[in-house]
């Protein structure tokens, strides 16, 4: 199994990917319109596994984690363009989450 990635890792291994094309990141706009569509493809996959649209005979084989990764690469790609740390980024959002929203959900107890 590979080994574990910080996300700055993760976000330094996609932006030398993207670097060494000419065409470098996608335009804000283009990369939204990217991640909509893969966005789309994962609620297809979803759809198949746990709604009741079956699967055509015709269609490729795919998963839910493909889709998740494409949606994640997507991500970071929109996050180093625009030169945003996705782990300052999550940071923030769980602390509005365990401050906001700490008392909004039946909290699990462990005894």
């Amino acid at each position: 199994m590979a080994q574990k990635k910080t996300m700055e890792q993760m976000q330094k291994e996609v932006d030398d990917y993207i670097s060494q094309f000419k065409e470098g990141y996608f335009s804000p706009l283009s990369m939204l319109a990217r991640m909509s569509e893969e966005v789309g493809e994962l609620a297809r996959e979803v759809n198949h596994e746990y709604g009741e649209k079956p699967k055509k005979n015709s269609e490729a084989e795919n998963s839910i984690e493909n889709e998740l990764g494409d949606i994640l690469f997507i991500v970071i790609c929109f996050a180093n363009s625009l030169d945003i740390d996705l782990e300052t980024a999550l940071h923030k959002v769980m602390h509005k989450f365990n401050t906001r929203d700490k008392d909004r959900w039946t909290k699990v107890h462990t005894d």
